[in-house]
């Protein structure tokens, strides 16, 4: 379920966030995933999932809270009306999943593989996640805020009314994403290696524009020459 939004904001329209409300959850019995496997209304807490392989499994009204992820296997799995709280790992394979009405609360994650993946009504709320890749994915009214992105990969990703709150971004990279209604305004620190080119249909502070002067300038061929 989707909190009320897409409101305009200064010129730019507003992500719509998730509101998810979970029910009552029935805790999950400490088995494998399997791949393909229908989760509904269960509740992960604590669990070591590291190398599990849940390639295709739907998690509808689910909550992982605190779960190792460590090289586990999710690609093209579904996540809905789901709350991922405190997960941490590295290399998680997430390539081509969907997450829509999803909140990812406090991760520590690293190398997370997230290309081709759909994202719409996601918020990203605390937590750093280290090489995250979003290559080529499509994301729309998805918020990342307070958390900490160190070198994410964009590149070729398709971002529609996201916005970075109170978030760092270091070493982004944006190479031939395509933007509209994506507000960078309120970043606590944008750093971008690659893609400034890509930034149309973006909106940033007039303070981040003297900070990207020479990128864009770059970008341009044009010399500075004091």
């Amino acid at each position: 379920m989707a909190r009320s939004g897409g409101q305009q904001h200064g010129t730019v329209k507003a992500a719509r966030l998730p509101e998810v409300r979970l029910p009552e959850l029935t805790a999950w019995d400490g088995g494998p995933l399997e791949p393909d496997g229908d989760y509904d209304g269960r509740e992960f807490a604590d669990l070591d999932l590291a190398g599990q392989g849940g390639f295709g499994a739907r998690f509808m009204d689910c909550a992982l809270r605190r779960c190792a992820l460590d090289e586990a296997g999710l690609a093209k799995a579904r996540f809905m009306d789901t709350v991922l709280d405190g997960v941490r790992g590295v290399g998680t394979d997430l390539s081509e999943a969907s997450l829509r009405d999803v909140e990812l609360l406090d991760a520590r994650l690293g190398g997370v593989q997230l290309h081709g993946a759909v994202l719409e009504r996601v918020l990203v709320r605390g937590g750093k996640i280290d090489y995250l890749n979003l290559r080529k994915a499509r994301l729309k009214d998805v918020v990342f805020e307070g958390c900490v992105l160190v070198e994410p990969d964009f590149g070729g990703a398709v971002l529609e009314r996201v916005g970075f709150r109170d978030c760092t971004l270091r070493g982004a990279d944006f190479s031939a994403a395509r933007m509209k209604d994506v507000d960078l305004r309120d970043a606590a620190e944008l750093g971008i290696a690659r893609g400034v080119e890509a930034l149309a249909g973006a909106v940033i502070s007039p303070a981040q524009l003297f900070d990207l002067a020479p990128a864009l300038a770059a970008q341009l061929g044009l010399r500075v020459v004091g």
